[in-house]
């Protein structure tokens, strides 16, 4: 017998095992819930997220007077309303965002919140609004086929996929498990097993590789099956969610856990599937806390769950998360899965910080961590205290092991007499984030003054729209939003990193070089390799603030150093939010026909609206004072400018998204590139600067142009020197360095693998290793010498 005819065999009898198995498993469950009714004095219900303790504790809480009351107050409204309703309980037709898809989503948010309500109040009606509800799922569901609008290998039956299935799950065994008591046998026993051991089956026996797969979908199904299992009282069910479904812990829940996170709480996919992913893990690990105590769930992996929750916090500025891969930019922390996580956090720890974080969610939750959380506000508000939630910068290793490179985020409190308030730089060298990555290695952003300046597009989806491509990822997702064109990061000839496959992506990391943090500057490098076939390059970031005599000035710096053996086109894009006001130089503006800039990689997408050929200087002097400046002013009210070194053979490309998009499913936004051609090695170096104040209402424009005067880069052995001046009155300029070491000592390399701690030098005297380690350069034919990692000076004459 040949090996294609022993593979052929092999895999029909291991379909023939599996069909076997869902066979004997559901009529094991089956024939448990047959004895349901023995089971059910045993079991103590609510079991979940809520118990009986939670109950006693919000019911007393209704007779006071505070936010926990007004929530429940304003939720009985909403409930009362919709329990006088009649059920509507359609057959599936639609795709995401039609009515069928809507419907089946309104009615387990509804069940849940009648299921609540029926604990704090013992009302019967509220019961019965989701039994009658459920006897109708129970009637249809047996009778459903696969979902017609399916569209992947992760099928549904009420829905289009059966990731929204098995959230439907989450959200229903917990209504079922709020009135399970209130039901007589008979309306239990059609329930079980016409409803949710159906449902429960189909996620887990009927969809093996969705089930199995290490992956926010196969999260939300193990968080459903497992729950269901507590509460019917089903420890097969339990055992198969968090282990696998051969139990051998190489799938399931605990894998998850273990696969899915860095040691920093780091989501591979970042931060907006972060935040998707963190209900069912906290839901499902709360349900785990409450009824097998003994696994210590929020202990595991060193609390990986809680570091999980922060750091989804962390990774959000004004309210807003970083929009990495493929994200919707409007989705923040105000989102329902991170107001669940919060509260379930601070029912654990008590964190006072996380206060704050609540308060702008602005939503209580009706459980017993939502109580103490609302009790907390209260407390608070009575003493006039404001909690403030103390972000920093941070490094989020990737990787389960922490060592697919990192996910750096700077921040800084700009002075208060520039009228700024805090800015963040996002340094994204991580891995490519499997399907929902983008190929953007070395990509930045940065924000100031609560708005996005240099930005990132996201994703390409309007979310639940249906005529939008059902609600659906658009084409242009893959041929723009996913490309390197999209983001501010290097393009070698026009063509995205890793030829623009996922599969190729995933194999490989950025290395991070270095990362340091104090108080006057954050600074971080890192490299790759791989993202082209004979292209290394090297980035390297520091958000800095130069003190003088009569202000404060915030820097971003920025240095790419690509290196190849052969001659190659190279493209680095600023893609930047607001209008742009002027350049000091010359543009040729195309004002009559727009063409694309390319045919293919996202180029096809840019319409070329300007070019200009820099001018090349004569010398290092000339280049310094001879910068190319780009200003624009955002709708914060301030303006930026982009400076670069002019190092000659420059031409400078303006571009607006929209080109070959006949359906507009694209934005309208705005950028420049800088093109180098047929170079081998080439360093971009630039400062963005934040400056002045446009007032339209008052009339009144302050700081209009930028006070850099000149920029000088010096590679002398492993030290970056850069140059600058500033004007810092009308009459005044003065001269400043940052020299930057580049040094990887044994210490510093152990640390970074370790946790990538803080360098924190201390007064930027401190030594990185045992011995002592002075970096020496020469500035202006002047020598100078520093230990740590960085030294800016103030150059007096």
């Amino acid at each position: 017998m040949n090996n294609i005819m022993k593979a052929l065999i092999n895999n029909i009898m291991s379909k023939m095992n599996l069909m076997r198995t869902a066979h004997l498993l559901i009529g094991f469950l089956l024939l448990q819930g047959s004895l349901f009714a023995a089971q059910a004095s045993t079991l103590s219900h609510p079991s979940l997220v809520i118990n009986q303790h939670d109950v006693t504790q919000m019911r007393a809480a209704l007779k006071q007077a505070g936010a926990f009351q007004q929530t429940f107050t304003a939720k009985k409204t909403a409930v009362d309303k919709v329990i006088n309703q009649p059920l509507v309980v359609p057959f599936p037709v639609d795709g995401g965002g039609g009515y069928s898809h809507e419907r089946h989503k309104k009615n387990y948010l509804q069940m849940y919140d009648a299921g609540v309500m029926y604990q704090l109040t013992q009302d019967i009606q509220y019961a019965h609004f989701v039994r009658d509800m459920l006897l109708q799922y129970a009637e249809l569901y047996p009778r459903l086929p696969r979902h017609p609008k399916r569209r992947n290998s992760n099928e549904g039956k009420l829905f289009w996929q059966g990731l929204n299935e098995a959230m439907w799950l989450v959200y229903t065994i917990q209504a079922y498990d709020f009135i399970v008591d209130a039901l007589d046998e008979q309306d239990q026993q059609t329930i079980e097993t016409g409803i949710i051991l159906p449902v429960a089956n189909f996620l887990s026996i009927e969809s093996p590789k969705t089930f199995d797969k290490i992956h926010n979908h196969g999260t939300w199904a193990t968080a459903a099956v497992g729950m269901t299992g507590f509460v019917l009282n089903k420890p097969e069910l339990v055992e198969i969610a968090l282990l696998g479904l051969d139990k051998s812990g190489t799938g399931g829940f605990l894998r998850q856990l273990d696969e899915l996170f860095s040691p920093d709480g780091y989501y591979n996919e970042g931060p907006y599937y972060q935040r998707f992913a963190l209900l069912p893990f906290v839901t499902f690990a709360k349900a785990i806390e409450q009824n097998q105590p003994q696994q210590k769930i929020f202990s595991y992996r060193d609390g990986i769950l809680l570091k999980a929750i922060y750091s989804t916090i962390e990774l959000s500025y004004n309210g807003l998360f970083f929009p990495l891969n493929d994200a919707i930019k409007s989705k923040g922390i105000d989102t329902m899965e991170l107001v669940i996580a919060v509260s379930i956090a601070y029912g654990l720890n008590g964190d006072n910080n996380l206060l704050d974080i609540a308060k702008q969610q602005n939503r209580i939750l009706l459980t017993g961590d939502g109580l103490k959380l609302a009790q907390a506000i209260d407390a608070e508000a009575k003493t006039n205290s404001i909690s403030q939630y103390p972000f920093s910068s941070m490094v989020f290793r990737d990787g389960k092991a922490g060592n697919e490179g990192a996910l750096i985020v700077m921040r800084q409190q700009a002075p208060i007499e520039q009228k700024l308030t805090d800015q963040a730089l996002v340094f994204k060298a991580t891995a490519q984030g499997l399907g929902h990555g983008h190929f953007d290695k070395l990509n930045w952003q940065f924000y100031d003054d609560g708005e996005e300046i240099v930005s990132d597009y996201g994703a390409a989806r309007f979310l639940n729209i249906e005529a939008k491509s059902g609600g659906g990822y658009l084409t242009e997702n893959k041929t723009w939003a996913k490309q390197t064109i999209a983001h501010n990061t290097l393009i070698v000839d026009q063509t995205s990193h890793f030829g623009g496959k996922t599969k190729v992506g995933n194999n490989h990391h950025p290395d991070i070089l270095f990362y340091h943090h104090d108080a006057k500057a954050t600074l971080a490098s890192a490299s790759i390799n791989s993202a082209y076939e004979d292209v290394s390059f090297t980035r390297t970031m520091a958000m800095v603030t130069v003190e003088t005599a009569n202000a404060s000035y915030p820097l971003v710096i920025d240095i790419m150093d690509v290196s190849s053996e052969n001659a190659h086109q190279y493209d680095l894009p600023v893609h930047y939010q607001g209008q742009f006001i002027d350049s000091n130089f010359t543009r040729h503006a195309y004002t009559r026909q727009l063409n694309p800039l390319g045919e293919h990689s996202g180029y096809q997408h840019l319409w070329l609206t300007a070019t200009s050929q820099l001018p090349n200087a004569k010398s290092k002097l000339e280049a310094a004072s001879n910068l190319a400046q780009i200003t624009w002013l955002n709708d914060n009210g301030h303006f930026y400018t982009h400076s670069s070194i002019n190092a000659g053979n420059t031409e400078v490309l303006f571009t607006q998204l929209g080109a070959n998009d006949p359906n507009q499913n694209l934005r309208l936004e705005h950028s420049f590139i800088q093109r180098v051609q047929d170079s081998k090695q080439h360093q971009f170096v630039s400062v963005l600067e934040p400056h002045g104040e446009y007032n339209p209402s008052a009339e009144y424009t302050l700081n209009a142009t930028s006070k850099l005067q000149s920029l000088t880069y010096d590679s002398q052995d492993d030290i970056s020197v850069i140059g600058f001046s500033l004007q810092t009155t009308p009459s005044t300029t003065q001269q400043f360095v940052l020299a930057i070491s580049h040094r990887q000592d044994l210490n510093l390399a152990t640390r970074l693998q370790r946790n990538l701690e803080n360098e924190n030098v201390k007064n930027n005297q401190k030594q990185q290793s045992n011995q002592p380690i002075t970096n020496r350069f020469s500035y202006a034919n002047k020598p100078y010498s520093f230990s740590g990692r960085y030294q800016l000076l103030t150059i007096t004459q």
